[in-house]
């Protein structure tokens, strides 16, 4: 871009035309001999081939920034294209031997290991633990021969009862003889109508109506699923407009007991056979493509089926209420902003005398946030546990959540891999034949070297150059933690197996309770944008379930490789996906389409064209943040994830904790903190400036003059600071609690 001197500059930071660029950028080896593009397959919008060409980085960087990116990637592949031209002319010319060319973009290899009868004990297993209530079908080429009973869903001939289908039909279909449904309207009454209420305790999102109105594959729209997300949960408050048929919008239900068993229901399920799935014993596993190595694995060995709880059961031991959240090195304001997210929006009993119980049939949730103070590849020390906790207190972004008022409600958690792998019953035996090539994202494979326990875990320190392996923390999009986030993909599945509840990336902010997803049982991830595959930023998986035993033991088969797209091969090559629901990104990462193009006639507010703008928007745009505050961030999603960016701070100008003189301490040491940062850089600017100047200098610079502070604020500094404003008790939550010390 040209500066002032009217001279271009190129930045040093890449960027990308989407988040499959960006993702594969920052988690593959990098070359400085090819470039990788992403080409439209015709008659498939929803997906882009890899193109791996060998035009030099430098050379694609220099061109795509004097021209548009379009009109540079034409010119450099035809340029390709014609010396593959005279490539291929010279060989038939010269080479008089023919040559077998191996075909460049072969499909991936299949990934199935589990024979039919396993697959089908798998469905069985989740369907009568509660975890499918669900009335879509189950494949069937699984040969289910009778409906399995389903307890949760409706028994047929009762109110919102299952659909019962034809005898020829029934085979895909489970059969409901669960607690009957009850859908509920939400919405905030007279006076009280400028903060919405809270869910209803025991509500449960009825994700088949959602899936309705937001699935991106039926050309749903962001903006009308967000639509159904505030009106269904009476978050719209006294913005609710009148509307035709707003009856549409309940996807919220609670369960009712029955008066007996359904007559109907119970007829159904006298005149079923005992067994419920065929297999042919000539070609018992027809239809399925399994993986080419011939490894298959024994039969499972699963636990009885749990007992489904009703909804009035608060706190269901099988089902904890538990946010993970997994964090490498220095405690900075990605993790702060995220924590405190948390307790701006969920139902904490923050607003109440402490120690006070919660209402009957309320379960409150809790974050567990895992700490993996050094490098991914490191082995913890001995006194790892007390060295994290030294380091907590001594942080201004995490000392605060070490207060009382916290303790029931956050926890830290040291986290080790050995430890945590060895928890794995599936995985404690066998994983340590893949330790060299643990960390293995997509079929890139980082080898690791054993290592003597660390000395200091704790240490934060950044190495340069191509070192990965020593790599703490991503402090530019140069300088990215590779390992750590490879790492966080197997974590985030071990967690959810050992403990139950929902894993969440560290670039997530949450914008709304989430009482109605708690309730609803399945395990879930998140559509990864047009693409059909998933996304496991956010990530729900049953404690000790069937599926988990699935994935571990396919991923053991497979170079335990857990990065989301391979997840959502092991699933499709199992006909699992519905055990694995993948809801539409509108819930967790409403501007995900925008930046990729698509949905831009009619996009969700704030439109964002890249996920940049979330920390620097367009001058154009930039009003909205000052003007809408919190209220007006894609109000209904249940989060936002604003995919990395490390290095970008929340609030450029008050770039330290905020929380008023309760925590003035570790806001003391984040501004002398910034002070030594500013020194260092006045010093490396200006060379020859002697110590007291660049003292003096740094603390003009951090002084708080009005007119530091620009004039637009970004989203993302509107939503730090209206966090730090309820912790310092001048507003209440976005529900009208206020916090109660």
């Amino acid at each position: 871009m040209p500066h002032r001197d009217g001279k271009l500059r190129l930045s040093p930071l890449p960027s990308y035309t989407n988040a499959v660029e960006e993702k594969h950028h920052l988690t593959t080896r990098s070359s400085s001999w090819t470039t990788t593009f992403f080409v439209p397959v015709p008659f498939r919008p929803a997906h882009r081939l890899k193109l791996v060409l060998p035009i030099p980085q430098r050379l694609w960087n220099v061109t795509s920034s004097r021209m548009s990116r379009r009109r540079a990637a034409t010119m450099l592949c035809f340029g390709f294209l014609l010396l593959t031209w005279i490539g291929f002319a010279l060989v038939k010319r010269f080479w008089d031997k023919e040559k077998n060319w191996p075909q460049p973009f072969a499909g991936k290899p299949p990934t199935l290991v589990f024979k039919k009868t396993e697959l089908q004990k798998i469905w069985e297993w989740e369907i009568a633990s509660g975890h499918y209530p669900s009335n879509k079908p189950i494949p069937s080429i699984l040969g289910f021969t009778v409906p399995p009973p389903n307890p949760g869903l409706p028994a047929a001939g009762t109110r919102n009862g299952n659909r019962i289908k034809p005898p020829g039909e029934r085979a895909s279909y489970s059969l409901g003889t669960g607690l009957s449904r009850r859908y509920v309207t939400i919405k905030s009454e007279p006076p009280n109508v400028h903060y919405p209420p809270r869910p209803q305790a025991g509500g449960i999102a009825d994700l088949d109506i959602v899936m309705d109105h937001c699935d991106f594959s039926t050309h749903k729209y962001v903006r009308d699923c967000l639509e159904l997300m505030r009106i269904g949960t009476g978050i719209d408050g006294e913005k609710r407009l009148r509307r035709t048929g707003l009856d549409r919008f309940n996807f919220i239900y609670v369960e009712e007991k029955a008066n007996g068993t359904s007559p109907v229901a119970r007829d159904i399920q006298n005149a079923l056979p005992t067994a419920v799935r065929n297999i042919d014993p000539e070609n018992p596993d027809v239809g399925l493509i399994f993986n080419r190595r011939g490894e298959f694995e024994t039969p499972l060995e699963l636990p009885p089926p749990r007992t489904p709880k009703t909804s009035s059961d608060a706190c269901d031991p099988d089902h904890p209420r538990i946010y993970h959240m997994f964090w490498t090195g220095e405690f900075t304001d990605k993790p702060y902003m995220a924590l405190m997210s948390y307790l701006f929006t969920q139902n904490l009993g923050l607003g109440e005398e402490r120690g006070a119980k919660p209402p009957a049939g309320l379960c409150r949730p809790q974050f567990w946030m895992w700490i993996n103070p050094g490098p991914a590849a490191a082995v913890p020390n001995p006194s790892a546990l007390r060295d994290m906790f030294d380091g907590l207190k001594a942080s201004p972004w995490a000392s605060p959540f070490l207060h009382p008022r916290f303790a029931d409600v956050i926890k830290f958690k040291l986290w080790n891999t050995t430890e945590q792998l060895d928890g794995v019953a599936e995985l404690k035996n066998e994983w340590r034949a893949f330790e060299a090539t643990l960390f293995n994202s997509g079929g890139v494979v980082y080898k690791v070297k054993p290592q003597a326990p660390a000395a200091n875990t704790t240490t934060t320190k950044k190495e340069g150059g191509n070192d990965v392996l020593g790599r703490v923390g991503s402090d530019s999009a140069q300088n990215y933690d590779r390992m750590s986030t490879i790492l966080s993909d197997m974590a985030r599945f071990i967690l959810c197996h050992r403990f139950g509840g929902t894993y969440l990336d560290a670039d997530t902010i949450l914008l709304r309770d989430w009482e109605e997803l708690w309730g609803w049982r399945g395990a879930f991830a998140y559509r990864w944008s047009r693409l059909e595959e998933y996304n496991t930023a956010v990530l729900r998986l049953n404690r000790g379930s069937a599926l988990g035993t699935f994935l571990f033991r396919t991923a053991l088969r497979n170079a335990l490789d857990f990065h989301p797209m391979t997840v959502w091969r092991y699933m499709r090559d199992a006909h699992l996906q519905g055990l694995l629901l993948r809801l539409p990104d509108a819930l967790f990462d409403s501007a995900w389409l925008n930046t990729e193009d698509y949905q831009r006639d009619r996009p969700a507010f704030p439109f964002f064209t890249s996920f940049e703008q979330f920390f620097k928007p367009n001058k154009v745009d930039g009003a909205a943040p000052n003007v809408l505050g919190f209220d007006g961030f894609f109000k209904g999603a249940y989060s936002y994830h604003f995919h990395n960016f490390w290095w970008l701070p929340f609030d450029k100008i008050r770039n330290y904790p905020d929380l008023g003189s309760r925590f003035e301490a570790g806001e003391k040491r984040a501004k002398e903190n910034l002070l030594r940062k500013v020194q260092a850089q006045l010093a490396i600017n200006k060379g020859n400036v002697d110590g007291g100047d660049a003292h003096n200098v740094g603390h003009a610079h951090l002084h708080e003059h009005p007119e530091e502070d620009v004039a637009d604020l970004a989203w993302a500094t509107v939503l730090k600071r209206t966090f730090e404003a309820y912790v310092r008790g001048e507003r209440p939550n976005m529900y009208g609690e206020w916090i109660r010390w």
